[in-house]
């Protein structure tokens, strides 16, 4: 699927969109340069789920932030920037998350080789800048 947006208010509408496709388990893996739209991608997944999308903010420092939704719902974003193979992920403490419990929606995932094949059934989400606000957003599920 690919999605076209045209404003950052855009980007969240859309990834909203595609969040009631999403189901609690689910991983989110981004890929894009810096200022590209993931975190904006994020707030929209975070308000499908009740999170108040203002409250969602880049983890850069602190690795992951949790969200926990109006149905108790829990979010958990990460920043893999700093993170450089699967060792220093394993270390993070990242692969403890993933007891289906939550929607995790990881920031930089393509700085980790080798992170989309440990993943199966994962989404990619990959966001490319076209213009000062304007985004093609590519979304696939990974086989």
């Amino acid at each position: 699927m690919i999605i076209n947006t045209a404003s950052a208010q855009e980007t969240i509408d859309a990834a909203e969109k595609f969040a009631y496709d999403l189901d609690v388990g689910d991983i989110i893996l981004y890929t894009g340069e810096l200022g590209a739209g993931k975190t904006h991608f994020t707030k929209g997944i975070a308000k499908r789920f009740g999170i108040n999308e203002r409250e969602v903010t880049s983890p850069t420092f602190t690795i992951v932030n949790e969200y926990t939704g109006k149905t108790g719902l829990k979010m958990h974003h990460f920043d893999l920037y700093r993170i450089k193979d699967l060792d220093d992920l394993y270390a993070t403490g990242f692969f403890d998350y993933l007891d289906g419990s939550s929607v995790i929606c990881a920031e930089w995932s393509e700085n980790i080789p080798g992170l989309s094949q440990e993943l199966e059934g994962a989404w990619l989400v990959a966001i490319e800048k076209t213009g000062d606000t304007s985004r093609r957003i590519k979304i696939e599920r990974l086989k």
